[in-house]
């Protein structure tokens, strides 16, 4: 879009220290011990944005402007990433990350206009590439009517094709832990009238990078610690607290096929990673 070329490399880097409180605080968020290994996925929780409260907007995101481009559309979602794991995070370590806008881009669809935002992050640990990530953020209009929960079924889907299964409910506490580990003040994982109210869903929406960090805490109970080489997530439908989630995935050689499932069986997330 021409409008945002001069936002197309435009870059910031921030810096963080892993420390042994966030990594009691991630466990705990996740019902995991604690060990000496940092778990994949905590990365999310690093180098944050620091916007003051005065600067927040009312859906809870920053005012437009800052490092992401002023995009007049108001509601944002984290759709997608692709991760590739280059070295493993240790604790105490000392990271940068590094973002850049890499592309934006403007699409019609049938709920209006969109705009999606490719953004690169490297983090980091001395001179070491430990982490590369390619995120996607879209834009979107405002909602027009209300978006509906699925039926709940009562009936577990079916999940025989499933090799790794795991049944969650993810509660308000959950979502709200999650949005506190990230600074992440976007009221539609809190604040339930605004999330109906306002932007039309059913419910509190569970984040999209906690659905991919119970995934990639899934692997880990299968794998063990930090036997990623990658892993890339896709939202699929919005997920909403206190629903049933199912928590799947299956190996074929070295690659790993992933999703979360609501209890009709249909997925909100997909995902896909290797060894």
């Amino acid at each position: 879009m021409s409008e945002w070329a001069d936002w197309i490399g435009k870059s910031e880097t921030r810096s963080d220290v892993i420390t042994p409180g966030l990594l009691q605080r991630y466990c705990a968020m996740l019902d995991r011990p604690v060990t000496d290994e940092i778990p994949q996925g905590l990365h999310w929780c690093l180098c944050l944005p620091d916007a003051s409260t005065a600067e927040l907007a009312e859906d809870g995101h920053p005012e437009k402007g800052g490092f992401l481009p002023p995009v007049p559309l108001p509601r944002r979602m984290w759709a997608s990433s692709s991760v590739s794991f280059d070295h493993p995070l240790q604790l105490g370590d000392e990271v940068a990350r590094t973002s850049t806008i890499a592309s934006i881009e403007g699409k019609s669809g049938q709920s209006g206009d969109l705009v999606f935002v490719a953004i690169d992050h490297q983090t980091r640990v001395g001179d070491r590439v430990a982490i590369s990530e390619r995120q996607h953020v879209v834009y979107r209009e405002p909602a027009t009517i209300s978006a509906s929960a699925r039926p709940v079924s009562t009936n577990r889907p079916d999940l025989s094709d499933w090799d790794w299964q795991q049944k969650v409910v993810p509660s308000e506490a959950l979502l709200f832990r999650y949005s506190a580990l990230t600074f992440n003040a976007h009221r539609i994982h809190y604040d339930k009238p605004y999330a109906v109210q306002e932007e039309g869903y059913p419910g509190l929406v569970v984040q999209g990078p906690l659905m991919a960090t119970l995934l990639l805490n899934l692997a880990a109970s299968k794998l063990g610690a930090n036997r990623l080489s990658s892993f890339s997530f896709r939202g699929q439908a919005p997920a909403f607290a206190n629903a049933v989630l199912y928590l799947v995935g299956k190996r074929s050689s070295e690659s790993i096929t992933l999703a979360v499932l609501g209890s009709d069986g249909n997925a909100m997330m997909a995902a896909e990673a290797t060894i």
